[in-house]
């Protein structure tokens, strides 16, 4: 069973074996990566036709279009849970208590980074109530700060390290689903 640090606390916590102790899919991941960051692009490329102008237009120009490529949901939760074994195996997840940040305190979270050692970029998750330990994280470069909701496969994968808080984790490995 694989364990993480406790920042701040000095001890471990255990992490859940479906979650983060996957076998990695390259495959899958690429997939998943590359459907989410499709689902980021913007098609706005367009012109006028001519039925939209009078004495001119484009024939067959450019229309704005989607970049959509559909994941199966049992592919998109095993690749999250490859993305997460990842950290676990390298030893590049901890997890902190968020409630220690009750006012933002941009020192008070670079401290605790330093402390850990890890290497950038980081990703911090967080539950959608600790908008005081996201205040205090954003302010540092090359950490990025989300909530567990919206970290995605490309998110986890991109950062070198990942913070996640006593909140998120259940959450996370809800997300991640048990073995399908």
């Amino acid at each position: 069973m694989p364990d993480a640090p406790v920042l701040g606390a000095g001890s471990t916590v255990k992490l859940d074996d479906a979650a983060f102790a996957a076998r990695f899919s390259s495959a899958l991941v690429h997939q998943s990566v590359r459907a989410e960051q499709a689902a980021r692009r913007r098609g706005t490329a367009a012109t006028k036709t001519r039925s939209m102008v009078s004495g001119g237009g484009v024939v067959f120009g450019p229309t704005p279009r989607h970049y959509v490529a559909k994941v199966n949901r049992k592919a998109r939760r095993a690749a999250l849970r490859s993305a997460l074994s990842a950290h676990a195996g390298r030893g590049s997840l901890a997890v902190f208590d968020a409630a220690a940040f009750s006012a933002p305190s941009t020192s008070q979270a670079a401290d605790l980074l330093a402390d850990w050692g890890a290497d950038a970029p980081t990703l911090v998750v967080l539950g959608s109530e600790e908008a005081a330990a996201g205040k205090s994280f954003r302010n540092i470069p090359r950490v990025d700060v989300m909530p567990a909701g919206d970290a995605g496969v490309a998110d986890l994968i991109g950062a070198a390290s990942l913070l996640v808080s006593q909140v998120a984790l259940p959450e996370l490995v809800a997300r991640a689903g048990g073995a399908d």
